[in-house]
């Protein structure tokens, strides 16, 4: 979806200026692709250049990423954006059909976690999704290891921390998920970026919703966490 003008924000909710020079998103290290690149340079901002020069001859870097119905291939990234592109596309283009909190199957978001310990709040959503998963299997041993993803963002954002009890903050996915995404295409009507939102997860954890894909800046590589199920539906986490 193009963004659009902003207009008054939807349900008479609290429109903000969000700047954060970092946030963090967990994905499974089996998705990490290292830089091709990444030997000849010295730093971010030197791979960066090498990246762009790279995608003016080279295929390597053309994913042939699906596109879901309510996204338009000019919202995705492109190799300009700088490292960490494709991974911003691919939480846009790959969607679960029952969706998520604030996206249906139509559409993804890049979800993240922000604030006063913003890693331990991604650790514990994680957590709790593939905890949920392993319950459907009813086998509690699993070992899966997750890469932190750092972004910066500023971006024009409604605020949902003084929503307590809302539906679409339901930590129950079968009334929470269909609320929430009624909610983001409001809000993507309304043009705004994303969502700001208390964590379900963990208590006092600070969550994010990004919208539109071009929101989503500066990307780098984090900590790397191991997750290990040990019969038990609480994961041991530790850093490696």
């Amino acid at each position: 979806m193009p963004e659009a003008a902003i207009k008054d924000p939807p349900r008479g909710l609290p429109g903000v200026t969000f700047t954060q020079e970092s946030t963090v998103r967990l994905i499974s290290t089996a998705y990490i692709r290292e830089p091709a690149m990444g030997p000849l340079a010295d730093d971010a901002a030197s791979l960066a250049v090498l990246e762009r020069l790279e995608a003016l001859t080279s295929r390597r870097q053309d994913h042939g990423m699906p596109l879901p119905a309510g996204l338009k291939r000019s919202e995705l990234l492109t190799a300009s954006s700088g490292y960490g592109y494709t991974y911003v596309n691919a939480a846009f283009c790959y969607t679960r059909p029952t969706g998520n909190r604030f996206n249906g199957p139509e559409r993804g978001a890049w979800y993240a976690c922000w604030g006063d310990a913003m890693s331990e709040t991604a650790q514990a959503e994680v957590g709790w999704h593939l905890t949920r998963e392993l319950e459907n299997t009813g086998i509690f041993e699993n070992v899966t290891d997750y890469r932190e993803l750092i972004a910066g963002f500023t971006a024009q954002m409604i605020d949902l921390r003084a929503c307590p009890g809302a539906p679409f903050l339901d930590p129950d996915p079968a009334i929470g998920y269909g609320e929430g995404q009624r909610l983001a295409r409001e809000v993507l009507e309304a043009g705004y970026a994303g969502l700001l939102y208390p964590s379900a997860r963990r208590p006092g954890g600070l969550c994010l919703a990004a919208l539109r894909p071009h929101t989503v800046q500066n990307i780098r590589q984090g900590e790397t966490c191991r997750f290990t199920w040990s019969g038990s539906p609480e994961p041991e986490i530790v850093r490696v």
